[in-house]
């Protein structure tokens, strides 16, 4: 778009003394002809960009010209970068934060260019939460989102099973996950990084103490390293099916899809009439129970036994439920 390659144009300007028309061309991808216009276009619009001619001539801007982004706090800027998800921002108490933030950033643009947020707002919106779910901000959320802003270590009393324990800690990044809180924190003192469910909290205390950040700390890849490991670690039990071309192709969506996807290309060859003969990891007999009966028809419980008896009563029951009525 052209309004974009504008801005960054203004921007690559502002943060180096001048760039021929070849660099600018390089970085905004388009050819020096364009980047011709597009300076010419700036300069109609008030932006002081100055063309020096001769074989180390380039473009530059005149008097020290800035963008007026410098009107920017800390937290506005911070919160910025989150404003694409409106639901997190507002239960973090960010959300007067982010809309200072957009009213500055739009005061800078060009005219033309204002009613940028409007237009991205009626065509992108994200909705984290699952559905028939009703979404739960968990209370103590802001005081924690506000620890891991400032880098300050907090007391956290959370439930575990039946106890309460107490836990000071370094919070790292927060992450929501289908409409769940959870807190990535390091225990304080050096201990090891761990994942806590906010609702879980039962009270928060921040302490004046920052701590020192880990730099080579990564969250998103952190986040999936122990979500996989979460997935993982509840697949304690296993089942054997067999399933027929519609149930292997409906399987990861019944099922894990990654441990789904691994047990189907372990499988044997399918046999004459195209079933495939499965050991698929499961959390438990029950939980097998509630995904594999959504696949209906088209699997069948060889083993345990256990499980295969509990299919075949349902079968039953449902021949029972369907068999033809009198008179019908």
């Amino acid at each position: 778009m052209r309004a974009a390659r504008l801005i960054k144009m203004v921007l690559l300007l502002q943060s180096r003394p001048s760039m021929t028309a070849a660099e600018l061309a390089r970085e905004l991808e388009v050819s020096e002809r364009t980047v011709t216009r597009d300076a010419q276009a700036l300069s109609e619009a008030g932006v002081p960009v100055y063309a020096d001619r001769g074989r180390v001539g380039g473009y530059r801007l005149v008097g020290g010209y800035r963008t007026r982004l410098t009107g920017l706090h800390r937290s506005e800027a911070e919160a910025l970068f989150l404003s694409g998800v409106p639901g997190a921002l507002r239960e973090m108490g960010l959300e007067d934060a982010a809309s200072a933030a957009r009213l500055k950033v739009s005061a800078a643009l060009l005219p033309s260019l204002r009613d940028a947020s409007r237009t991205a707002a009626q065509r992108f919106h994200l909705d984290a939460p699952n559905w028939f779910r009703e979404p739960k901000t968990p209370v103590l959320l802001p005081a924690v989102a506000d620890a891991v802003w400032d880098d300050r270590r907090i007391t956290a009393r959370y439930r575990r099973g039946e106890d309460e324990v107490v836990r000071e800690l370094e919070p790292y990044g927060l992450v929501l996950k289908a409409g769940v809180w959870y807190l990535c924190a390091r225990v304080a003192g050096g201990g090891s990084f761990r994942v806590y469910r906010i609702d879980r909290f039962t009270a928060v205390e921040t302490g004046e103490e920052r701590f020192e950040r880990e730099p080579e700390f990564d969250l998103p890849a952190f986040w999936e390293e122990r979500a996989e490991q979460f997935a993982r670690s509840i697949l304690r039990a296993r089942v054997v099916v067999r399933l027929s071309p519609d149930g292997v192709r409906r399987l990861p969506h019944a099922l894990d899809s990654l441990s789904a996807r691994e047990a189907l290309a372990d499988a044997d060859a399918p046999d004459g009439d195209g079933w495939v003969t499965v050991a698929l990891p499961v959390e438990s007999e029950e939980v097998a129970h509630t995904q594999l009966t959504a696949l209906g028809p088209e699997v069948e419980v060889l083993a345990p036994e256990s499980l295969r008896e509990r299919f075949a009563g349902d079968a039953l029951r449902l021949a029972g439920l369907y068999h033809p009525r009198d008179g019908v």
